[in-house]
């Protein structure tokens, strides 16, 4: 009965160290080391010293009780003898027994060790991934900063170049305006000290455009062209005269100039010596008076007006006359103000055969340097000359000229020459 006990006592003694003590590997593929051999060892050496004592078994009778009797009596009297012994072999198996536990104990440690080691790898491998994605996001980011970084910085280059260039252009638009008008003082200074150019007589009467014995009205329309068609080609002007106060038209004809100026917001008169002309202005609306433009110039102060507009009217005066009219209109002129003139242009050799001569009122046409000249003598700087309507548009047989021959001889039929008082 002993016997049996003990051997179920360490039968669940093995299943409870198997339980407790895995084998194998653990987690993270770590090798543990194998006890069952040691746990075995144990158990035999524990069979042994639980057997010290005890008589083999024999078949039933009487000379079996004899002998069983005396292996009991001779166990008795060796008791003393052995009893050493079995305290040390039972000792030496507590022994084992510790180390089996601290070998056990010694895998546990080993095995959570492992299983932190594996979730720290899976944790570092998750990390891992999170972290260069973050990098790969992170060094996107910075070139994607540098790159708009760098298109802001050249796009503020070119703003600051654009305002520099503005700036150069607008000081150098000035520097000439100033020597420009310091040229004109010195010449004109030079000029009443040496006495070389002596003063124009006040004018008697205007050469301009007199009324016409015939229908003036009828006559423009056919051979000047329609109101449209002039609105149409004076909205060049237009960038002149915006933003001015006070412009005069001197030969305002039918007022296609002065209606530009309305529908711009820009106060403006006109003059004109055909009553017929000013009185189609005024049923439009808008303010124009029969005037001679010489008497009507001097009635006026000085620096009177911003801008003054004069089409197609100097080819109607005496050579003579041309220049005084230019003076006026520049002593009217306050600093800054713009005076364009507009008059048939002799370097077309197409406007003798076409417009010129159309017209009995033209007197001569005036090449474009002299009306440059005379611009220049009575204060007028930052001249620009423009060629107005090509006389291809209107001779389309000119096409078939050279190019550069056609621009030479058959440029525009009319040129504007367009000045600032200095």
């Amino acid at each position: 009965m002993e016997s049996s006990e003990l051997i179920a006592i360490l039968r669940e003694v093995r299943e409870k160290v198997r339980a407790r003590h895995p084998q194998g590997t653990a987690p993270g593929q770590i090798p543990l080391p194998d006890l069952l051999p040691l746990v075995h060892a144990r158990d035999a050496a524990l069979a042994k010293v639980a057997s010290i004592g005890t008589v083999n078994p024999r078949p039933a009778g009487v000379v079996n009780a004899v002998i069983q009797g005396s292996k009991r009596l001779v166990a008795r009297i060796l008791d003393w003898h052995v009893r050493e012994q079995v305290t040390f072999n039972r000792q030496l198996v507590e022994c084992v027994n510790s180390t089996i536990e601290a070998l056990n104990e010694n895998n546990r440690a080993i095995n959570q060790l492992a299983g932190l080691v594996a979730d720290l790898s899976k944790h570092w491998a998750a990390w891992r991934g999170e972290w260069e994605e973050k990098l790969e996001q992170t060094e996107v980011q910075s070139l994607r900063s540098v790159a708009e970084q760098h298109a802001a910085f050249l796009e503020q280059g070119r703003r600051q170049a654009a305002d520099f260039t503005k700036l150069l252009e607008k000081t150098a638009e000035q520097i000439r305006t100033e020597s420009e008008r310091l040229i004109h003082t010195e010449l004109r200074l030079v000029r009443r000290r040496t006495a070389l150019s002596p003063a124009l007589a006040p004018p008697a009467k205007m050469a301009d455009r007199s009324p016409a014995s015939f229908d003036y009205g009828r006559f423009t329309e056919r051979f000047r062209g329609t109101e449209e068609y002039v609105r149409t080609g004076q909205s060049v002007y237009l960038p002149y005269f915006v933003g001015r106060t006070n412009v005069l038209d001197l030969g305002c004809g039918r007022g296609e100039f002065l209606e530009m100026m309305r529908s711009a917001g820009v106060g403006s008169r006109g003059i004109d010596l055909n009553p017929e002309c000013v009185a189609r202005c005024r049923q439009k609306g808008l303010a124009a008076e029969a005037a001679d433009l010489f008497a009507y110039m001097n009635e006026q102060p000085e620096a009177s007006f911003d801008g003054i507009f004069c089409a197609q009217v100097v080819e109607h005066l005496p050579p003579e006359r041309v220049p005084e009219m230019i003076r006026l209109a520049a002593s009217r002129l306050a600093v800054g103000g713009v005076l364009a003139i507009e008059t048939p242009n002799p370097e077309c050799l197409a406007i003798f055969a076409t417009h010129f001569y159309l017209d009995p009122g033209h007197a001569r046409p005036i090449p474009y340097p002299l009306l440059v000249f005379y611009l220049e003598e009575f204060g007028i700087g930052r001249i620009e000359v423009r060629q107005l309507s090509p006389a291809a548009d209107t001779v389309p047989s000119l096409a078939s000229l050279p190019a550069e021959f056609r621009e030479a001889f058959f440029g525009g039929l009319d040129y504007v020459v367009i000045g600032r008082k200095l």
